[in-house]
């Protein structure tokens, strides 16, 4: 079992920074794909970052695409999420999750993740 914990969100003016921590407990982290969801008030949970268990693949969806960068350091069994250039339509509860599945091809579906974190508010201002 895994257990994620997301921090690192907050208040931001547009064209901003914020960089995004999930920590993850459990000794599995390292051999685990993990992503990057967003959600706001009265809109459906959206992809927005993956990355595989080394960190040699990253996939981001076109709407975050060039602005956010998604890494991960396995000894501390942390992933981050770096957001530049930061938009309000970027507003949303921030969440991450493991991968399930071996196949790296349905990264952007969430049904394909489990062991989701409480999420993290992220807020960006006009």
């Amino acid at each position: 079992q895994v257990q994620l914990v997301e921090s690192g969100g907050g208040l931001v003016q547009a064209g901003g920074s914020l960089r995004l921590s999930c920590v993850a407990s459990g000794r599995a982290f390292s051999s685990l794909g993990m992503g990057w969801f967003r959600q706001a008030p009265g809109k459906e949970r959206e992809f927005v970052a993956h990355i595989n268990w080394s960190g040699a693949n990253t996939y981001y969806s076109d709407s975050v695409k060039g602005r956010f960068t998604i890494s991960r350091d396995n000894a501390k069994n942390t992933v981050y999420l770096q957001m530049n250039s930061l938009k309000p339509e970027d507003t949303a509860v921030y969440y991450c999750a493991v991968y399930i599945l071996s196949d790296p091809s349905y990264y952007n579906m969430p049904r394909n993740y489990h062991y989701w974190g409480q999420g993290t508010q992220v807020t960006v201002s006009s």
